[in-house]
Protein backbone atom coordinates (compact mmCIF):
# COMPACT_ATOMS: atom_id res chain seq x y z
CA UNK A 1 0.00 0.00 0.00
CA UNK A 2 1.22 3.65 -1.36
CA UNK A 3 0.60 6.56 0.84
CA UNK A 4 1.20 10.16 -0.81
CA UNK A 5 0.39 12.56 1.94
CA UNK A 6 0.36 15.93 0.75
CA UNK A 7 0.61 18.48 3.78
CA UNK A 8 -1.24 21.95 2.78
CA UNK A 9 -0.05 23.90 6.35
CA UNK A 10 2.72 26.42 6.18
CA UNK A 11 3.59 25.11 9.86
CA UNK A 12 5.49 21.83 10.53
CA UNK A 13 3.99 20.78 13.63
CA UNK A 14 0.79 22.34 13.58
CA UNK A 15 -2.14 20.67 14.55
CA UNK A 16 -3.05 19.58 10.73
CA UNK A 17 0.16 18.23 10.24
CA UNK A 18 0.26 16.26 14.18
CA UNK A 19 -2.90 14.55 12.92
CA UNK A 20 -1.52 13.32 9.63
CA UNK A 21 1.92 12.17 11.57
CA UNK A 22 -0.72 10.18 14.00
CA UNK A 23 -2.53 8.36 10.36
CA UNK A 24 1.11 8.08 8.71
CA UNK A 25 2.53 6.27 12.06
CA UNK A 26 -0.23 4.11 12.46
CA UNK A 27 -0.35 3.28 8.37
CA UNK A 28 3.38 2.35 8.52
CA UNK A 29 2.84 0.25 11.12
CA UNK A 30 0.91 -2.00 9.06
CA UNK A 31 3.26 -2.18 6.30
CA UNK A 32 2.39 1.20 4.04
CA UNK A 33 4.86 3.15 1.81
CA UNK A 34 4.25 6.49 2.87
CA UNK A 35 6.11 9.60 0.76
CA UNK A 36 5.29 13.20 2.24
CA UNK A 37 5.40 16.51 0.67
CA UNK A 38 5.41 19.81 2.88
CA UNK A 39 3.77 21.98 -0.18
CA UNK A 40 5.20 25.19 2.00
CA UNK A 41 8.94 24.01 0.88
CA UNK A 42 7.92 24.23 -2.87
CA UNK A 43 8.15 26.09 -5.22
CA UNK A 44 5.10 26.23 -7.89
CA UNK A 45 2.17 27.95 -9.22
CA UNK A 46 -1.11 27.48 -9.19
CA UNK A 47 -3.27 26.28 -12.73
CA UNK A 48 -3.00 28.73 -15.09
CA UNK A 49 -6.45 28.15 -17.06
CA UNK A 50 -4.05 27.37 -20.35
CA UNK A 51 -5.77 24.13 -21.17
CA UNK A 52 -2.63 22.59 -22.04
CA UNK A 53 -3.31 19.75 -20.42
CA UNK A 54 -6.89 19.14 -22.12
CA UNK A 55 -5.33 20.24 -26.08
CA UNK A 56 -1.46 19.39 -26.42
CA UNK A 57 -0.36 17.22 -23.47
CA UNK A 58 -2.27 14.76 -20.92
CA UNK A 59 -0.81 16.12 -17.59
CA UNK A 60 0.29 19.57 -16.69
CA UNK A 61 2.13 21.77 -18.56
CA UNK A 62 4.13 23.66 -15.89
CA UNK A 63 7.55 22.59 -15.18
CA UNK A 64 8.27 23.44 -11.51
CA UNK A 65 8.58 21.77 -7.97
CA UNK A 66 4.97 20.16 -7.78
CA UNK A 67 5.13 18.47 -11.39
CA UNK A 68 6.61 15.04 -9.77
CA UNK A 69 4.59 15.36 -6.89
CA UNK A 70 1.13 15.20 -9.36
CA UNK A 71 2.60 12.18 -11.08
CA UNK A 72 3.19 10.74 -7.63
CA UNK A 73 -0.55 10.26 -7.34
CA UNK A 74 -0.60 8.17 -10.33
CA UNK A 75 0.96 5.18 -8.24
CA UNK A 76 -0.50 6.18 -4.75
CA UNK A 77 -3.24 3.93 -3.27
CA UNK A 78 -4.65 6.61 -0.62
CA UNK A 79 -4.01 10.09 -0.81
CA UNK A 80 -3.83 12.07 2.45
CA UNK A 81 -4.60 15.49 2.63
CA UNK A 82 -3.73 17.75 5.36
CA UNK A 83 -4.34 21.33 5.80
CA UNK A 84 -5.95 23.67 8.44
CA UNK A 85 -8.47 26.25 7.30
CA UNK A 86 -7.63 29.31 6.35
CA UNK A 87 -10.95 31.94 5.81
CA UNK A 88 -13.30 28.94 5.38
CA UNK A 89 -11.19 26.78 3.00
CA UNK A 90 -8.12 24.63 2.50
CA UNK A 91 -4.44 26.83 2.60
CA UNK A 92 -3.84 28.47 -0.37
CA UNK A 93 -0.70 25.99 -0.91
CA UNK A 94 -3.30 23.12 -0.84
CA UNK A 95 -5.43 25.07 -3.07
CA UNK A 96 -2.91 25.24 -5.92
CA UNK A 97 -2.20 21.85 -5.46
CA UNK A 98 -5.94 20.65 -5.81
CA UNK A 99 -6.66 23.14 -8.64
CA UNK A 100 -3.20 21.43 -10.74
CA UNK A 101 -5.40 18.38 -10.30
CA UNK A 102 -7.61 19.09 -13.21
CA UNK A 103 -4.84 18.13 -15.29
CA UNK A 104 -6.16 14.74 -14.24
CA UNK A 105 -9.53 14.93 -16.43
CA UNK A 106 -9.50 14.16 -19.90
CA UNK A 107 -10.39 16.50 -22.46
CA UNK A 108 -14.16 16.00 -22.74
CA UNK A 109 -14.60 15.01 -18.97
CA UNK A 110 -18.18 16.61 -19.07
CA UNK A 111 -19.60 13.89 -21.27
CA UNK A 112 -17.03 10.81 -21.01
CA UNK A 113 -18.26 8.16 -18.97
CA UNK A 114 -14.85 7.76 -17.53
CA UNK A 115 -13.63 11.58 -17.21
CA UNK A 116 -9.97 11.00 -15.16
CA UNK A 117 -6.74 9.54 -16.10
CA UNK A 118 -5.38 8.48 -13.17
CA UNK A 119 -6.25 4.61 -12.20
CA UNK A 120 -9.78 4.31 -10.35
CA UNK A 121 -10.19 2.96 -7.02
CA UNK A 122 -7.99 5.13 -4.75
CA UNK A 123 -8.74 6.39 -1.66
CA UNK A 124 -8.78 10.10 -0.62
CA UNK A 125 -8.49 11.40 3.28
CA UNK A 126 -9.04 14.78 3.79
CA UNK A 127 -7.38 16.02 7.01
CA UNK A 128 -8.98 19.59 8.31
CA UNK A 129 -8.43 21.45 11.13
CA UNK A 130 -9.83 24.97 12.09
CA UNK A 131 -9.65 27.22 15.36
CA UNK A 132 -13.19 27.84 15.39
CA UNK A 133 -15.04 25.83 17.42
CA UNK A 134 -18.13 25.51 15.95
CA UNK A 135 -18.61 22.19 13.70
CA UNK A 136 -21.90 23.55 11.30
CA UNK A 137 -18.67 26.42 10.37
CA UNK A 138 -16.72 25.70 7.26
CA UNK A 139 -18.45 22.25 7.05
CA UNK A 140 -18.95 22.29 3.29
CA UNK A 141 -15.15 22.01 2.76
CA UNK A 142 -14.78 18.53 2.72
CA UNK A 143 -18.23 17.82 0.31
CA UNK A 144 -16.59 20.30 -2.52
CA UNK A 145 -13.12 18.52 -2.67
CA UNK A 146 -14.71 15.06 -1.94
CA UNK A 147 -17.12 15.54 -5.35
CA UNK A 148 -14.15 16.65 -7.27
CA UNK A 149 -12.05 13.74 -6.30
CA UNK A 150 -14.96 11.00 -6.95
CA UNK A 151 -14.40 12.94 -10.63
CA UNK A 152 -11.59 11.72 -10.32
CA UNK A 153 -12.17 8.36 -9.75
CA UNK A 154 -11.28 8.11 -6.28
CA UNK A 155 -13.97 5.50 -4.78
CA UNK A 156 -13.45 5.73 -0.88
CA UNK A 157 -13.07 9.31 0.98
CA UNK A 158 -13.07 10.07 4.51
CA UNK A 159 -13.13 13.35 6.54
CA UNK A 160 -11.22 13.56 9.72
CA UNK A 161 -12.17 17.22 11.51
CA UNK A 162 -10.96 18.94 14.38
CA UNK A 163 -12.69 21.67 15.29
CA UNK A 164 -11.43 24.47 17.97
CA UNK A 165 -7.67 23.15 17.52
CA UNK A 166 -6.22 27.06 17.25
CA UNK A 167 -2.64 27.00 18.74
CA UNK A 168 0.12 24.36 17.98
CA UNK A 169 -0.57 21.29 20.02
CA UNK A 170 -4.36 21.79 20.40
CA UNK A 171 -4.76 18.49 18.71
CA UNK A 172 -3.86 16.78 21.27
CA UNK A 173 -7.05 17.14 23.49
CA UNK A 174 -8.48 15.93 20.70
CA UNK A 175 -8.24 11.92 21.84
CA UNK A 176 -11.23 10.33 20.84
CA UNK A 177 -10.00 11.89 16.89
CA UNK A 178 -6.75 11.12 17.49
CA UNK A 179 -8.30 7.28 17.95
CA UNK A 180 -10.16 7.25 14.82
CA UNK A 181 -7.29 8.69 12.50
CA UNK A 182 -5.18 5.69 13.94
CA UNK A 183 -8.09 3.36 13.30
CA UNK A 184 -8.73 4.38 9.84
CA UNK A 185 -5.48 4.26 9.21
CA UNK A 186 -5.04 0.48 10.33
CA UNK A 187 -8.31 -0.81 8.37
CA UNK A 188 -7.23 1.14 4.78
CA UNK A 189 -3.77 0.12 4.89
CA UNK A 190 -3.62 -3.35 6.59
Amino acid sequence: MKILSIQGSPRKNGNSATLSKYFLESAASVGAKINTVILNELKYRGCQGCMACKTKLDKCVLKDELENVLQNVYSADVLLLSSPVYYGDVTSQMKAFIDRTYSFLVPDYTTNATPYRIAAGKKLVLILTQGHPDEKIFADIYTKYDYFFKWYGFSENHQLRACGVRNIGDIESKTDLIAQTKSLATKLCG
